[in-house]
């Protein structure tokens, strides 16, 4: 299972964060984010992906973002349609990875993703609230019985430290569980991440080995 830390903002803790080798590195380029990114991504260790965070933006925007920071993923997460993703596919290079974001309560009918499946490489389900993300709790996970896809998606919202033995009850499941995606739990304030904090947690899930 991946780890992707998400919310990154200020340029030494994304380096010092960066180092402790997360698989993946969010970086929010929506401005009404209180981890809004708006600066140059300092240089990273090859085998983290950078993953570009938006909310209904335009394919320009998307675009323009992808080239400027050499990203390798981006991660759509308001109410982008399948023809918006389609096109978004067929005009970025093959090798970025499109993540589709679906916000989850216990009323989600997962038929709505089925027309998605083609358009993107993952989903990820996040916990429903006020803000697209980063609201820091946790969903019922016990919904994700009723997912039938083989996507893989990355399961995110309000994980930190406390959510392991979850995760690793989880783990067991025959749930195509790609990655996990933290943020609001490990941090200083909105953006700056507790490295020490995110140390511990990542040394005990590379141990689980999920």
């Amino acid at each position: 299972m991946k780890l992707k830390i998400c919310g990154m903002k200020y340029p030494d803790n994304i380096l010092e964060v960066g180092a402790l080798l997360p698989d993946y590195m969010g970086f929010i380029f929506w401005e009404k984010s209180a981890r809004y990114f708006n600066g140059t991504i300092p240089e990273l260790i090859g085998t983290i992906k950078k993953v570009g965070v938006f909310v209904n933006q335009s394919q320009e925007e998307i675009l323009e973002k992808v080239a400027k920071h050499n990203l390798q993923a981006v991660q759509l997460h308001g109410n982008e349609s399948v023809e918006f993703l389609s096109e978004l596919k067929k005009q970025l290079p093959k090798k970025i990875e499109i993540i589709k974001v679906f916000s989850a309560d216990e009323n989600f009918d997962f038929e709505v993703i089925k027309p998605f499946e083609s358009v993107c490489d993952f989903f990820m389900f996040d916990t429903k609230g006020k803000l697209p993300g980063g609201n820091g709790t946790t969903f019922d996970w016990t919904i994700l019985k009723k997912y039938k896809s083989d996507k893989p998606f990355f399961l995110s919202g309000g994980i930190g430290i406390n959510e392991l033995k979850a995760i690793e009850e989880i783990s067991k499941t025959n749930l195509p569980i790609y990655a996990v995606d933290i943020n609001s739990k490990f941090e200083i304030e909105p953006g700056l991440k507790n490295k020490n904090l995110f140390s511990n947690f990542k040394r005990k899930f590379d141990v689980a080995n999920f």
